[in-house]
């Protein structure tokens, strides 16, 4: 049985849906990986990681869209400590959540043909987000 865990620190992106698949794909290593699962937890309350479309960028452009027209930054919110835009960045990230599991087969994630991973920044101005990965598996 193998396990690993190593945190992969995302480079800062500006407020929007990103695709991240790539960027945590090459931080860890799964070639030894028969079977197992790969658990993604993002250790932020402002952004969100969840699973989606990856072949459209309209498909990221409209769920932006539809984030910022749903929940719209506002002063109507009491929780303002970091800014306008904290409590809505808390609402929209408890809605795409923090964590995801991916299960690994031979050596590679096993996506669905459109899938890819999104990390979900919810704030203007955000730096590098940090995400653990823990890898659990047999070779």
């Amino acid at each position: 049985m193998l396990w690993a865990q190593k945190t992969i620190s995302l480079l800062p992106k500006p407020k929007g849906i990103h695709l991240v698949t790539d960027e945590i794909l090459n931080g860890v290593e799964l070639t030894a990986v028969r079977i197992g699962i790969l658990h993604l937890h993002l250790l932020h309350t402002s952004a969100g990681i969840c699973l989606n479309e990856k072949a459209s960028p309209e498909v990221r452009k409209d769920l932006g869209l539809w984030f910022e027209e749903e929940i719209p930054f506002s002063d109507q919110f009491l929780h303002k400590e970091e800014g306008f835009d904290d409590m809505p960045a808390h609402i929209k990230s408890i809605l795409t959540g923090s964590s995801l599991t991916i299960p690994i087969s031979n050596g590679n994630p096993r996506f669905g043909e459109w899938q890819g991973i999104y990390l979900c920044e919810f704030r203007p101005s955000a730096g590098s987000r940090s995400c653990v990965a823990t890898l659990l598996g047999s070779g």
